[in-house]
């Protein structure tokens, strides 16, 4: 007959394998403590109360691990980071003015800059976003341009060879990069093929790059490089940066901003 453990104790233990393994079932968490479906949820739901791990489809995974955060949905990765992006996305706002064109990548982040654009006026933007597409056409004054292409269902955003051959008809004064993995050797890179490929689009048609991202992103290598560093000109991110990385910036010329929590 199998131990019953309280529910601390059970907390405790999947905690523990969850950071061995980087991701767990409901479906083994059940047959190994023996407990309903509803009892593994509510463990699942009160760890992630105390941000000790993120809800997935079928099980929870790592908060910090990356391995499936291409996997992830738009929802649970709004759930990451959430206070740090909210401040990236509206400083990142307050650097746009009225008549330009812009560019916004898709992503949590960019999101938040496309909720605080209100005082702005006469606006072309771009985007490969369908979400953020649809956000700013409440603001009713705004120039919107949709990128067509394949759409990738994780990311509400296109990819795909009509996306990037829609971005060489436009010149842009700014782009908004989100960034899933970044590191000064390496440079940006993404999980995705497709994406890298218009991300790299998006860099040639821009006048000025800007790469949003908050510090949780630091460090990684993701499967497809975007760019090299010196690609970008602003980096905007918060204070969890390491202190060489900040120095590496500043010692190449690009322009940072940091965001305190």
């Amino acid at each position: 007959m199998k131990r019953k453990f309280s529910a601390e104790e059970r907390r405790s233990l999947l905690l523990n394998q969850l950071k061995n393994e980087g991701k767990i079932l409901i479906s083994d968490l059940m047959k190994q403590f023996d407990v309903s479906e509803v009892s593994i949820r509510k463990d699942l739901a009160v760890l992630e109360e105390r941000k000790l791990l993120l809800r997935v489809k079928g099980g929870a995974v790592n908060m910090h691990q990356s391995v499936d955060y291409d996997d992830m949905s738009i929802s649970q990765k709004q759930r990451l980071h959430s206070r740090e992006k909210q401040l990236i996305g509206k400083f990142a706002a307050s650097m746009i003015t009225n008549g330009e064109t812009v560019i916004l990548d898709s992503g949590t982040t960019a999101m938040e800059i496309a909720k605080n654009l209100e005082g702005l006026n006469n606006l072309t933007i771009i985007t490969n976003a369908l979400d953020i597409a649809i956000t700013l056409n409440h603001y009713d004054r705004f120039n919107v341009i949709a990128l067509g292409g394949k759409m990738r269902s994780v990311s509400y955003s296109t990819v795909g060879m009509l996306a990037e051959s829609a971005l060489k008809n436009f010149y842009c004064d700014k782009l908004f990069l989100g960034v899933d993995s970044v590191s000064i050797k390496d440079g940006i890179s993404t999980p995705n093929l497709e994406e890298a490929s218009l991300n790299q689009a998006m860099i040639n048609s821009a006048k000025e790059v800007i790469a949003i991202f908050d510090s949780s992103k630091l460090g990684r290598r993701s499967f497809v490089h975007i760019a090299a560093l010196d690609k970008i000109d602003t980096i905007i991110t918060d204070s969890g940066i390491s202190p060489d990385f900040k120095d590496y910036v500043e010692a190449s010329g690009i322009k940072l901003h940091i965001v305190d929590l």
